[in-house]
């Protein structure tokens, strides 16, 4: 039976609902509860309010952000917003609270120093501030803090940390729904990594399928953590984003079974999309010389791993050389020198194609 899964809510939507209730309980004394925003595409939708509280001088309204089946690891974290008024003339200015972090680096959508909410929430933001602002004649002028108790701990889990985002999460969102299941926020991570790696200088970076990988990779070639990128199964996401956006080199490491995927043609890595085919892997042995037997047994293989193991050749390099050849076709036309590399379980290098110029 086919279930349908449910959508969620962006850290920005929830931000904007709270920033909102903040402001209007800020000029009239009364939090709407629930609280109507309008999202990028146009939707409005209500959120009720997990907490409230009115100082002099400043507002304070919560959201629980419910990121519906969604893996997030910010569903159920509570996303506050504080707002003050701000100087005649000043519009809306953003401040980071606990638990949501600072740039720190170049080459994100926001320059260094700023807080880390992301353009499109502060576009919600203000226009949600200043939908208020119209209804009670107001001028408009607000200081919103956003703050998400316990986001240092939850950064620690997501990439920020990499990038340069120091301090806690980010505030996210392009539409305002967070879509179950969805590679959208991966390859946009992705994307962000390669852009803060160029800013900084890396003429070299690595993408890695995991964390044994991307290990192995960064004590092969010395490499800091921010020439990382950790691409996951989305090679082809990547790839295809270094077309546009070059670096001199890059290398693309992974496991066994991985690359014996890519290999075969395949740019994104998912074991949803296929499994690796033993019959063209005991081929490729034959090609390089193995024997009947151990190529039968490489056809009868259940996983990659055993196939390597059982094989009475080098597969690793072969591999590695037929992942470097489709991996290219993805770069070009990028002036750039590619390279491929394949690590086992523990680490270790079992095949290297060398660098090759692509473009």
């Amino acid at each position: 039976m086919h279930t349908v899964l449910r959508r969620g809510w962006t850290t920005g939507t929830c931000a904007t609902a709270a920033a909102k209730a903040a402001y209007a309980a800020l000029l009239s004394g009364t939090f709407p509860d629930p609280v109507e925003i309008v999202l990028p595409r146009g939707e409005r939708v209500a959120f009720v309010l997990a907490e409230t509280a009115l100082r002099h001088g400043s507002a304070t309204a919560g959201v629980v952000k419910d990121a519906g089946d969604d893996p997030d690891v910010t569903h159920g974290a509570l996303i506050c917003a504080t707002v003050r008024l701000g100087a005649p003339g000043t519009g809306v200015a953003f401040r980071a609270g606990e638990g949501v972090g600072t740039v720190t680096r170049p080459g994100l959508p926001l320059p260094p120093g700023e807080p880390a909410i992301n353009p499109v929430p502060r576009a919600m933001i203000a226009a949600a501030i200043a939908e208020i602002a119209a209804t009670f004649g107001a001028p408009g002028d607000a200081v919103v803090e956003i703050s998400v108790p316990g986001g240092e701990a939850l950064a620690e889990r997501t990439l920020n940390a990499r990038l340069g985002i120091v301090g806690g999460l980010s505030i996210l969102g392009t539409t305002g729904i967070v879509v179950p299941y969805s590679c959208a926020a991966w390859i946009d991570s992705i994307r962000r990594g390669i852009d803060v790696a160029r800013a900084m200088g890396c003429g070299h970076i690595a993408g890695a399928t995991g964390s044994t990988s991307e290990r192995a990779v960064q004590a092969l070639h010395g490499l800091p953590d921010m020439a990382l990128i950790e691409m996951g199964d989305f090679v082809g996401g990547m790839l295809k984003y270094l077309r546009t956006h070059p670096v001199s080199r890059v290398t693309v490491a992974g496991g066994v079974a991985k690359m014996t995927k890519l290999a075969q043609g395949r740019l994104d890595l998912h074991s949803k999309r296929g499994e690796a085919d033993f019959a063209a892997l005991a081929a490729l042995a034959t090609d390089c010389g193995a024997s009947p037997d151990a190529a039968a047994r490489i056809a009868a293989a259940n996983t990659v791993a055993e196939a390597f193991a059982v094989s009475d050749v080098k597969l690793g390099d072969a591999v590695a050389a037929r992942a470097s050849a489709i991996a290219a076709e993805a770069l070009r036309p990028a002036a750039t020198e590619l390279e491929v590399v394949v690590f086992d379980r523990a680490g270790g290098l079992v095949g290297r194609s060398g660098f090759a110029r692509v473009g």
